[in-house]
């Protein structure tokens, strides 16, 4: 063990705890997606509400949605952290925070019932990808040249 971790810049610690702020982002997302399945009474195994479900099905579609969207991207994010952070930690670490507020700030102006309400802040979440693909470009070259 000792051995990989020479390997790595000592600033690859900032990667590691980036990865586990986000892990508390959604965390809180979880937990407010269960409070709402026992508000609304919508239950396991449905995934999103109908008016059957409850009169309040769109809040809850809502809630739901804001983490099931920050669910599927977190994959991506996830390897483009590790990897990038290889080469360019601080800068990867710095796209991490923006990625996991702007992801807070999308969920919970989703979770508002007005889905409109994700974008100011949470439209931030697709800059701070972009910027963590191109740290990864700037890596793989680098591993080419090298």
């Amino acid at each position: 063990m000792a051995g990989n971790v020479e390997v790595l810049p000592k600033e690859y610690g900032y990667i590691v705890f980036t990865i586990i702020a986000y892990g508390f982002v959604n965390l809180y997302m979880q937990i407010q997606v269960g409070k709402a399945r026992k508000k609304y009474k919508v239950w396991f195994p449905t995934l999103y509400a109908t008016e059957a479900d409850t009169k309040d099905y769109k809040i809850f579609n809502c809630i739901q949605r804001g983490h099931q969207n920050s669910l599927e991207s977190v994959p991506i994010f996830f390897v483009f952290m590790v990897l990038g952070g290889i080469q360019h930690p601080l800068i990867c670490s710095a796209l991490g925070l923006v990625y996991s507020v702007s992801r807070f700030f999308y969920f919970t102006g989703y979770s508002s019932g007005n889905p409109k309400r994700r974008m100011p802040i949470g439209k931030y979440n697709s800059v701070a990808l972009v910027g963590l693909l191109l740290a990864n470009i700037s890596f793989g070259v680098n591993l080419i040249r090298a």
